[in-house]
């Protein structure tokens, strides 16, 4: 991945990100200095918060149809508001 060569022989689709976050390394005092930059290099190679956030998505959009049915089978549970 740090060659900066991606599968089709171009530029890596994370090269940049990497070399961001290289060139802070390399400069900075702490690496905690650089945490952001590696947090995006990460979710860049991994899509971890991406995978999240589309799975809270899909469990709330599942949740309203879940309770949309419930609705209209007249079953909607007990009304606080009134």
């Amino acid at each position: 991945m740090a060659s900066g060569w991606g599968i089709t022989g171009n530029k890596g689709r994370c090269y940049d990100f990497w070399m961001d976050f290289s060139d802070c390394m390399s400069r900075c005092r702490e690496p905690k200095d650089c945490a952001l930059l590696r947090e995006d290099y990460f979710e860049c190679l991994h899509h971890s918060k991406e995978f999240q956030r589309r799975n809270r998505i899909y469990k709330e959009e599942q949740r309203q149809l879940r309770a949309a049915a419930e609705k209209a089978k007249g079953g909607g549970g007990v009304d606080v508001h009134h």
